[in-house]
């Protein structure tokens, strides 16, 4: 993920996965819907997934930052219960915080290049830059 974060002009360089701390300094926080780490998506039940979107949305009301990026569109489909949830801006919002789901960069998800996903965060980073 750190080369779309990168192409996409979040960073001004190319961070090493160790330096993923760096990325509050740039105004980004990063984290998963579910804590669980598993090779496939698949491998994760519709309650973890809602329990991660009501434990995310907790913390978000919380910190109340004006966007949270949702990595995974099946990810926030499921953890918020809505299956028509594309990749882009939502309409739902969780307080003031405005939402964003964002291409999974997983290697399943091989219609999405590096560079087809950095334009996508790069949307993301315009939209956040304009609000």
């Amino acid at each position: 993920m750190q080369i779309t974060v990168h192409l996409s002009g979040f960073t001004p360089r190319l961070l090493k996965p160790s330096e993923q701390g760096e990325l509050l300094s740039y105004g980004l926080g990063i984290t998963n819907v579910v804590a669980r780490a598993t090779a496939r998506a698949d491998e994760l039940s519709a309650e973890e997934y809602r329990e991660g979107g009501r434990l995310l949305a907790t913390k978000v009301a919380r910190l109340r930052p004006r966007w949270l990026a949702v990595v995974g569109v099946t990810a926030y489909r499921a953890a918020f219960d809505d299956r028509k949830a594309q990749v882009g801006p939502q309409a739902r919002t969780i307080g003031e915080t405005r939402v964003w789901v964002l291409p999974n960069p997983s290697g399943l998800n091989a219609h999405w290049t590096a560079a087809t996903m950095a334009e996508e965060f790069g949307r993301l980073r315009e939209a956040a830059a304009g609000a």
